[in-house]
């Protein structure tokens, strides 16, 4: 990956305002040179006004958009070193494959040599070759999302924007393209943002990621960074599942105690947080089954087995806390629904987020 100080695009202080609705607010953020980078955030959230600002189909109210070190103030679209690749494919249906990948370049007067020696080299990048002369209605959508890559990349455009483009997909293809986004992005070493409120689609693609939400950025890291380590209960609830608690932590000879509810539910922490209200963040994942005397004690309301894990809803025998979503791994599920169960908080993995 690129590093840290290779800047390709910057955001900073970026603002904008429709009328008295402010869309996006205080946005910053930097796009390093041959990473995927990808804004992830609920619908509405200000995501695709951001990428349409980077584009030039948006005018930022205040801050400033860089592309390579240019302040891309008063740039109009097309003179911008950049390409979108759209949530509709609007592949052009009176032209062939051929004819829609060379368009770009037909437009920016390459001869038609040289046209066609990229349309080959660009279908054979997303594994296509050999479709020249067909027809965009004769292809699969996984097929018709390759050509509108093929499209974009053809260019060589500094960075490739998309947004959205797999959201209409069934979850199998979505899967599939995914993958071929990742193999596509290793092979040309270019610059992708890309755009979703999808964060298993960010998870997977991005080397780093931000979340967004409200118009504002809640935080930038890797999916690692942002998964095991959020910045916030907004953060942890919408990257992964999680289950969030209201508690009070009180230290007393140096150990920080959390108390949930009623106190009947309590574990120590790792690390001191100041006493007080709190929030606390623990993944389904990250509780184990106890013998008994657990951290977490209650009946089991609901269970699914799918394959490679068993999800769990649990009531809790306390009745200040909400039921519990709870993810075991392996073969082995000797739980039924009805059951009483006690789980434990693996140490070290709750989260916490001072209020």
């Amino acid at each position: 990956m690129a590093g840290a100080d290779d800047a390709l695009i910057q955001l900073r202080g970026v603002r904008k305002e429709y009328d008295e609705v402010t869309a996006v607010e205080d946005v910053d953020f930097t796009i390093r040179r041959g990473e995927f980078f990808s804004l992830v955030g609920p619908s509405g959230c200000g995501k695709t006004t951001t990428l349409r600002m980077i584009s030039g189909f948006e005018t930022p109210t205040a801050g400033t958009v860089s592309l390579d070190g240019v302040n891309m103030a008063g740039v109009p679209p097309n003179e911008r070193d950049t390409n979108l690749v759209f949530q509709h494919l609007s592949l052009f249906p009176h032209m062939t494959v051929g004819e829609n990948v060379a368009y770009g370049l037909k437009k920016a007067g390459v001869d038609s040599a040289t046209r066609e020696q990229k349309v080959e080299e660009y279908l054979e990048l997303v594994d296509l070759e050999g479709f020249e002369g067909r027809n965009p209605n004769e292809l699969s959508g996984g097929q018709q999302q390759r050509v509108a890559l093929a499209r974009a990349l053809v260019n060589e455009p500094s960075v490739l924007l998309f947004d959205e483009p797999l959201s209409s997909l069934d979850r199998k293809l979505r899967k599939q393209m995914q993958v071929e986004l990742r193999k596509i992005h290793e092979k040309t070493e270019g610059s992708f943002f890309y755009v979703t409120h999808d964060q298993e689609v960010a998870m997977t693609l991005s080397d780093r990621m931000a979340v967004m939400n409200d118009g504002r950025i809640e935080q930038v890291g890797t999916p690692e960074e942002i998964y095991r380590e959020p910045a916030s209960a907004f953060v942890a609830d919408f990257i992964g599942d999680t289950n969030l608690f209201e508690g009070r932590a009180r230290t007393e000879n140096g150990t920080t105690t959390v108390e949930i509810g009623d106190g009947t539910v309590s574990f120590p922490l790792e690390k001191r947080v100041n006493d007080g209200p709190v929030t606390v963040s623990v993944r389904p994942e990250d509780f184990s089954l106890a013998s008994n005397g657990g951290t977490l004690r209650g009946v089991v309301t609901e269970r699914y087995f799918q394959g490679d894990q068993t999800n769990y809803i649990v009531e809790p025998d306390s009745a200040a806390v909400s039921d519990v979503r709870i993810v075991t791994q392996g073969r082995d599920t000797p739980i039924s629904r009805g059951d009483r169960a006690s789980f434990d908080i693996q140490r070290g993995a709750p989260v916490v987020f001072e209020r």
